[in-house]
């Protein structure tokens, strides 16, 4: 049972720091990104983290 919540402790903890630093990337009053190929890495690494993070709860929910 230990071992299914590793994934999903270390991928929350990976789209928190990723998220806040995306956040932190985007000029809000001019809508761009300090720098642009950051944050597409950003985006998609919070993306894959997000995904992982639903397809652990859809398969919880399942049980």
């Amino acid at each position: 049972m230990e071992n299914s919540k590793a994934p999903i402790f270390t991928m929350s903890i990976v789209a928190i720091i990723v998220g806040a630093a995306l956040y932190k990337q985007i000029d809000f009053k001019t809508m761009t990104v300090e720098k642009p190929a950051l944050s597409i890495l950003y985006a998609v690494t919070f993306l894959f983290a997000v995904a992982v993070l639903v397809r652990n709860y859809r398969k919880g929910a399942e049980k």
